[in-house]
């Protein structure tokens, strides 16, 4: 008998080692295995540390923002300071950048599925010669949103051309709750109905109360994201299915948000 029980306490005892092996080989994986997203995450922000350091600003507004004199964006934007210098916006706001899917890959009978690069060619005497076009979202998800469109013979230089722009057309919009299911006074929706065009494409936007989401196409829910809009309804007419057209068409009725008071 006190063979067994002696037996028992020595594979309960391995037991807990087994356990507490496998607790700690997890928990050495949470914190020293990271994702490919955060490992891409912290070498953008330490790339983008080192070019701020080494920045030398050669606009106005742009050397008083390094020397520190201007501290807030919405000064430069209630101004209507032109920013020529997307490193202003990368001193004053931690933004976050999403790319938009507004090309379509090779697939039968126009079955292709949606991709983030827009691809063209032209035919020259050496052949033909491809151009990829990218439109990206910046935005710091409490009020000031960008779209960018850019264009290059490859994918990555036009990727940092439309960066460049979203930073530089950073605009910035009213929050609010203007529904009237919702009476909490939180920044989740906007302040009231609004409207915007671009070709034939028109996008309504209306308040929603809390816990509704974002009832309106997909990558104009990445554009709402990003300027911090949470619950809105919308409505769309025209060739919604043209993505460029879209996008512009919601970020012009962002704008109308600012300018009725």
């Amino acid at each position: 008998m006190r063979k067994e029980s002696n037996n028992t306490k020595m594979k309960e005892i391995e037991n807990e080692k087994k356990d507490k092996a496998v607790e700690i080989a997890e928990e050495a994986k949470k914190n020293y295995f990271k994702t490919k997203e955060e490992a891409r995450a912290d070498r953008e922000n330490k790339e983008r540390v080192e070019h701020l350091a080494s920045w030398a600003p050669k606009t106005k507004i742009g050397k008083l923002v390094k020397e520190g004199k201007v501290k807030d964006l919405d000064y430069i934007l209630d101004n209507k300071i032109k920013i020529a210098e997307p490193e202003i916006v990368d001193l004053l706001i931690n933004t976050k950048t999403e790319l938009l899917n507004i090309g379509q890959s090779k697939g039968k009978f126009g079955g292709g599925k949606r991709r983030a690069w827009r691809q063209t060619q032209r035919k020259t005497k050496e052949g033909n010669k491809p151009t990829f076009a990218c439109m990206i979202v910046a935005g710091d998800e409490k009020g000031h949103v960008g779209l960018g469109h850019g264009k290059a013979s490859e994918t990555l230089p036009a990727r940092n051309k439309s960066m460049r722009s979203a930073k530089m057309n950073i605009i910035k919009i009213r929050r609010g709750c203007g529904s009237f299911d919702c009476s909490c006074k939180e920044e989740h929706s906007i302040p009231f109905k609004v409207e915007g065009k671009c070709g034939s494409v028109k996008v309504i936007l209306m308040p929603a109360p809390q816990g509704t989401g974002l009832v309106i196409g997909d990558e104009c829910k990445k554009i709402l994201r990003a300027a911090g809009i949470r619950d809105v309804y919308s409505k769309t007419f025209g060739q919604a299915r043209t993505t460029i057209n879209f996008a512009r068409a919601c970020i012009e009725a962002l704008k109308k948000t600012t300018e009725i008071k």
